[in-house]
């Protein structure tokens, strides 16, 4: 087998990876979209983010929210017609690090990382008393 060969053989036994995008809100992270969710709207839902949707009950267009940045694709073609800047979350999923036009609020949000400072832990001491051990009592 030639080198060529071998190499197509290899290349073609590995999938391409690509990064699950991060879905915000207003700039807070959210969520990692990773395809484990049928649509934006079943991700966005599962966190507790407020969604207006009449989408189940046939009302195209009741959830239809602006994008800040990034991008999205439709499995199923929208019906009303949307600006560049708007998605319509029941019928896409992000193809990229998604920011959206709504409210954290009420959402599950992943905790922040505590951040220590170099001072955590001690204690300001103003004498050199202070600093004596305690006298067993």
């Amino acid at each position: 087998m030639r080198l060529s060969q071998m190499m197509i053989s290899m290349t073609s036994n590995f999938k391409i990876l690509h990064k699950a995008p991060i879905v915000s809100l207003n700039g807070q992270p959210v969520l990692l979209f990773n395809q484990q969710h049928i649509s934006l709207l079943d991700a966005l839902e599962q966190k507790r983010v407020k969604v207006f949707s009449e989408c189940r009950n046939g009302y195209c267009g009741a959830c239809k929210t602006k994008i800040n940045s990034g991008s999205v694709v439709y499995h199923t073609q929208p019906l009303i017609e949307l600006e560049d800047d708007e998605c319509l979350p029941c019928c896409c999923t992000p193809t990229s690090d998604l920011d959206l036009a709504l409210s954290s609020a009420g959402a599950e949000l992943a905790p922040k990382r505590a951040t220590t400072t170099p001072t955590q832990g001690h204690r300001q001491v103003s004498s050199p008393s202070e600093l004596k051990p305690n006298s067993p009592t």
